[in-house]
């Protein structure tokens, strides 16, 4: 990569911003994959859209605004998710579409606003990253980073097992809440380098890759943050020399890497059930070609 990408004030703060997201996004969403909650992020991403409205309107800080109304949004769909019933996805298609609509009535709304203003923030934009942007987003990403870690023992265990973490004494539904809104918090960091439309996509496909090489949390932790760091640094050069935009240029990325992953993983998938198979056989006394095949973990779920 040619250095003088690093020359411009505002690349070097789209690149800070890019190995961020490439951190946190991933490091929310395995949570989110472990408890079949993949597009979470894709529903807060549409109810971020109100506060960036609300931002522009108020001639506040779009982030900050669009971080208060996604916590607000992921409590909410947290409360649906436990009271909801029947009516739940109702109310959360409701709450998704509001959002959208929210975002566009605002910022028209707003002097001198337009869609325009909204294009940035829906797809991602390097030009348009301030140094407030930056400052904002590092807390925020301290924040992830800190809840992502810090508590991994007890998020694991809540997202494998509601019932079993209950009984341990765990307070789950604290720790549902917490994550949710870690997830709001993602995203708002996410939404300058890919975009609100796209942030899911970072938050579950580094993870579903990174669980083609690995089963273990831990492993398969490390892997989808260094995928994310990479795809994230990579799409935001590419978008700077090929001017092109940069969240779906990460996205594609990302994607290409779990195509790469699962291509190179399957077959040696394979061999290792097969050799485990045949290593059980013979320690029962059967021969081999009488093994059962070995089973693998349900797709989205990790071990310890």
């Amino acid at each position: 990569m040619n250095l003088e990408i690093l020359d411009y004030a505002f690349m070097q703060r789209a690149l800070l911003a890019a190995v961020l997201v490439g951190i946190t996004a991933p490091a929310v969403g395995i949570y989110l994959v472990q408890r079949r909650q993949a597009l979470l992020g894709d529903g807060i991403g549409h109810v971020a859209m109100t506060g960036v409205g609300l931002g522009f309107l108020l001639s506040w800080s779009p982030v900050w605004m669009a971080t208060a109304v996604s916590v607000v949004g992921a409590i909410l769909m947290e409360l649906i998710r436990w009271y909801g019933k029947t009516r739940g996805d109702i109310a959360l298609a409701m709450l998704f579409y509001g959002g959208m609509a929210g975002g566009v009535m605002f910022i028209n709304l707003a002097p001198g606003g337009s869609n325009a203003n909204l294009t940035s923030y829906l797809f991602g934009s390097l030009s348009t990253v301030s140094e407030e942007d930056v400052t904002a987003i590092c807390l925020l990403a301290a924040f992830v980073v800190l809840v992502t870690v810090g508590l991994r023992r007890q998020l694991f265990a809540v997202s494998q097992d509601e019932e079993f973490a209950r009984v341990t004494g765990l307070p789950v539904r604290a720790l549902n809440l917490l994550t949710a809104v870690t997830a709001a918090v993602t995203v708002t960091v996410a939404m300058r380098v890919v975009g609100l439309l796209l942030v899911s996509a970072l938050m579950v496909v580094p993870v579903a890759a990174a669980q083609q090489l690995s089963r273990s949390f831990a492993a398969t932790f490390a892997i989808s943050v260094a995928i994310g760091v990479s795809v994230t640094i990579g799409g935001t050069a590419t978008s700077y020399y090929q001017d092109v935009p940069p969240g779906a240029t990460i996205v594609l990325l990302t994607i290409g890497v779990f195509i790469l992953l699962t291509a190179l993983a399957t077959p040696l998938a394979r061999r290792r059930a097969r050799a485990a198979a045949q290593a059980a056989a013979q320690e029962a006394g059967d021969p081999a070609e009488c093994a059962i095949p070995a089973t693998r973990t349900p797709p989205g779920k990790v071990g310890v």
